[in-house]
């Protein structure tokens, strides 16, 4: 009998392997099935919280995005930055919120605070996210709309004129927008932002989940 997990669902063991080969096989193919990479372990090593005894590889890729808009970092207005608002133009030419890159040491939120100053100037005229700027947080669309990870957070967000384009290191895509905040890396002051496309974006090949894990003999299909 196959066991079951507490949901009531079967329960699967992941694929392990010590052939490297087979390993970086499964990194790049295991990828269209939603998984975010491997984890490396020692053979005889077990789960130890707040220990860091395995290793997540993960996948990176780099992007170039819009800087569109600012969260100020807490209690901090004015004078500090906590995150950077990030865009891609789609097909129809209309700039998408992707996500945000954060992380910032307090010196360099600071300095995004005055570099940035300039561009809080008039940024509502012609914004392509002014519409999002007078609804409170009404939509989950918006750059400071509410998720199920932000339930009672400060999202309020200042729009800047859309002229600044970043580099940032992502992991993976949920949909159309990053899973996990960006990863700042450098400015880009030679890309216009006009050039910050979802065409830039690397094309992961479906797989599909059964092919990881197999199914179970006599397993119901639907």
């Amino acid at each position: 009998m196959q066991p079951k997990c507490s949901t009531g669902g079967p329960l699967r063991l992941t694929p392990a392997t010590r052939d490297v080969t087979v390993a970086a096989d499964w990194f790049e193919r295991f990828e269209g099935a939603g998984f975010d990479g491997l984890i490396a372990k020692r053979l005889d090593g077990q789960y130890e919280p707040g220990v860091r005894s395995m290793f997540k590889i993960k996948h990176m890729r780099t992007v170039d995005c819009v800087v569109a808009g600012l969260r100020w970092a807490k209690d901090e207005a004015g004078t500090a930055v906590g995150s950077l608002l990030l865009g891609l133009y789609d097909d129809r030419g209309d700039l998408q919120h992707v996500g945000v890159t954060s992380a910032f040491t307090a010196a360099v939120r600071a300095q995004l605070a005055i570099d940035l100053a300039p561009l809080r100037e008039h940024a509502l005229e012609g914004h392509p996210w002014r519409e999002w700027a007078s609804m409170g947080q009404e939509s989950t669309r918006m750059p400071g709309g509410q998720s199920r990870w932000s339930a009672g957070k400060d999202l309020s967000w200042e729009p800047l004129r859309v002229e600044r384009v970043c580099e940032v290191k992502y992991d993976h895509m949920q949909g159309s927008r990053f899973r996990h905040a960006a990863i700042f890396l450098r400015w880009r002051p030679d890309k216009a932002p006009a050039d910050c496309r979802y065409d830039q974006l690397e094309v992961t090949t479906p797989y599909e989940l059964e092919k990881v894990f197999g199914a179970a003999r006599g397993e119901r299909r639907p």
